[in-house]
């Protein structure tokens, strides 16, 4: 990774998104500055450029999940230092949970390639019939294994949960992440929007308690679709990093099996996806968003 935000921290962890910076213990709470870049991924590489605004929207639009669900998370502060005011935050150092708690309602994705092959996801059979972008009967938690970086993370099922994590952790994860999920789909609904999937994930606090952690409910983290254009089998708009997706697979003339890294984003590609996220902020808070 390249060039980091701040230089007069200790610096914990540079990612494809995120940067982590160690800060001094507040009240026993051990701290850590969370710094979204503007940076954007897809299929295990960063992308160039960046995407504008990028990590400015992810972190407010978080923070405005977190205060209307009212769900205990790791959020401590938003008092950032300057230079990463509106895209930082103040947060409590947990025990993570290596698994992406991940909540589908709708089926698409990776789960539509496994459901076109058992008729299951993640070990949940579903019915007959169904299509790319089908609403499921109900939704389902399909979780994933959390890899090292570089590898892929890996579709498992609940039975795997429980041997990673231990069965009452693993149905904590279960339950939280469905509520949650539904919480937010019908608020999302109410604004046009289908949360068709998202994924969360948890920490343990030094006392055992399971918190919410990491971003929740954005772009990157889900599959934003708009509701008066869903068609199930046709064409899904989105307001999620799958434009972006979709670029590279079908327009970009990279070949993802080469090993070679993608080709620079276009201009308007940029500044299409920039457009999305915005639009995807403004229609689920209500607000303008102001970088």
């Amino acid at each position: 990774m390249s060039n980091r935000l701040i230089d007069d921290l200790p610096l914990i962890h540079q990612g494809k998104v995120r940067e982590l910076y160690a800060l001094e213990p507040a009240d026993g709470i051990e701290r850590i500055l969370m710094v979204a870049t503007d940076a954007i991924s897809a299929f295990d590489f960063v992308l160039a450029p960046a995407i504008p605004d990028k990590g400015a929207i992810l972190t407010q639009l978080s923070l405005w999940w977190f205060d209307l669900l009212g769900i205990d998370n790791h959020v401590l502060s938003t008092e950032v230092p300057e230079a990463v005011r509106g895209r930082a935050v103040v947060c409590e150092k947990l025990d993570m949970v290596p698994v992406e708690c991940v909540a589908r309602g709708y089926l698409t994705g990776s789960g539509w390639v496994e459901y076109q092959q058992s008729r299951s996801v993640c070990g949940v059979r579903l019915p007959e019939g169904l299509v790319d972008g089908s609403r499921l009967p109900e939704p389902i938690f399909t979780p994933a294994t959390k890899a090292a970086v570089g590898d892929h993370d890996e579709n498992v099922d609940f039975a795997t949960v429980v041997d990673t994590v231990g069965a009452d952790t693993a149905e904590e994860l279960r339950t939280r992440t469905l509520d949650i999920y539904a919480r937010a789909e019908q608020v999302a609904r109410d604004r046009g929007i289908i949360l068709a999937d998202t994924k969360f994930e948890f920490g343990h606090r030094a006392d055992g308690t399971l918190v919410l952690a990491d971003e929740v409910l954005t772009p990157d983290s889900s599959r934003f679709w708009d509701a008066e254009g869903w068609a199930p089998g046709g064409a899904l708009p989105s307001f999620d990093k799958q434009y972006v997706r979709d670029w590279l697979q079908h327009d970009s003339g990279w070949n993802r099996a080469s090993g070679d890294a993608p080709p620079p984003l276009p201009a308007e590609i940029v500044d299409a996806t920039r457009a999305r996220y915005v639009e995807a902020y403004e229609r689920l808070t209500g607000a303008s968003f102001g970088a």
